[in-house]
């Protein structure tokens, strides 16, 4: 029997494997190709719906309150003055020493908020589009003292932005803060808090208190955020440097592979969502080779990756993503972490 290695066979399978290589090429830049086109047809779709919004400073008119001028603006910002306080308190603070100096920090950073206000409009743009029923809210610019636990307050028709938990993670302000809350008081993460103030709104806490449940929670809210935010980082989003997030992309697989090694998705331990889905300075896996480069939150991650699988292998709706229950969307995501 006669081998096929004559000059012929060769040429004709290097002929068609050239052809095979190239075909794929070809394949990959048509299927790019296409996304990005459907991509824009669907931002210009997005971009027609009619938001109007202006942030208000009532940062810069509480900076030049005087006696005359309080009841006016008390009158149009009724839920900033609580009734305990006296007219005296508040224009005692207005020309505290502090407050004058936070006020001309913050102006220094924020002389205007043009692009920030064109950034919302985006935003609640992308929101309405899946969610129609959203209101575009009253916004409203103010300082806090730094009250870096509410940086964004969204209650009702309110949406409120403390402007003074945003000069960037290296304002003397921040001295005495830890480094890992510290690194997102910055311009770039005023967008992100919005809209994960939006996506806690629109997803159901966990119905039970297992792992899984609490990590398909957070992966909801980030599935949201990608959607919602689609000009920002994913590293952005989820308030993680480059490195960071390129070391969770390079450790998805080990990560798994540590949950399910040590059982942990039906766990109701109430030690692992501080470990793995709460901020903190790092996650903790216990392993010291590890827990010196891991970011925090690593769960959420985990768990934006199940849904996203869920909603690529699944012909389902945004809505009856945010319907369906834990176990549903893990069993039907063919969730296979990245090598």
């Amino acid at each position: 029997m006669a081998f096929f290695n004559s000059k012929n066979y060769l040429e004709r399978y290097y002929n068609l494997r050239m052809d095979i290589i190239r075909f794929s090429k070809f394949a990959i830049v048509f299927c790019v190709f296409t996304s990005c086109v459907s991509e824009n047809k669907l931002e210009k779709e997005i971009t027609k719906i009619p938001v109007e919004v202006k942030i208000e400073r009532f940062d810069q008119l509480f900076a030049k309150v005087t006696e005359e001028t309080l009841p006016e603006l008390k009158e149009g910002f009724p839920f900033l003055f609580p009734k305990q306080y006296s007219d005296s308190t508040w224009i005692k603070r207005a020309n505290d020493t502090l407050q004058i100096e936070i006020n001309r920090e913050v102006k220094k950073t924020f002389p205007d908020l043009l692009s920030e206000e064109e950034d919302l409009r985006s935003l609640l743009q992308h929101i309405k589009y899946y969610f129609p029923e959203v209101t575009v809210p009253r916004a409203i610019a103010i300082t806090s003292d730094v009250d870096y636990r509410n940086k964004i307050v969204l209650s009702g028709n309110l949406l409120i932005i403390s402007l003074d938990t945003y000069l960037g993670e290296d304002h003397y302000f921040y001295e005495g803060i830890q480094a890992y809350l510290k690194r997102n008081f910055k311009k770039s993460q005023i967008m992100p808090d919005i809209a994960t103030m939006y996506a806690k709104q629109l997803v159901e806490l966990p119905k039970n208190r297992t792992f899984l449940a609490n990590l398909i929670y957070y992966g909801k809210e980030m599935y949201l955020k990608k959607i919602f935010l689609p000009n920002q980082s994913d590293a952005e989003k989820m308030g993680y440097s480059d490195e960071q997030y390129a070391w969770l992309e390079a450790n998805e697989e080990q990560i798994w592979r540590y949950f399910i090694d040590r059982q942990l998705l039906y766990s109701t331990g109430n030690n692992l969502m501080p470990r793995f889905l709460y901020p903190a300075p790092f996650s903790k896996f216990y392993l010291e080779e590890i827990d010196k480069e891991a970011p925090d939150r690593v769960g959420q991650y985990i768990g934006w990756r199940i849904v996203a699988s869920y909603m690529k292998n699944n012909n389902v709706s945004l809505r009856q993503l945010l319907m369906a229950d834990a176990e549903t969307i893990f069993n039907t995501s063919k969730y296979k972490p990245a090598r």
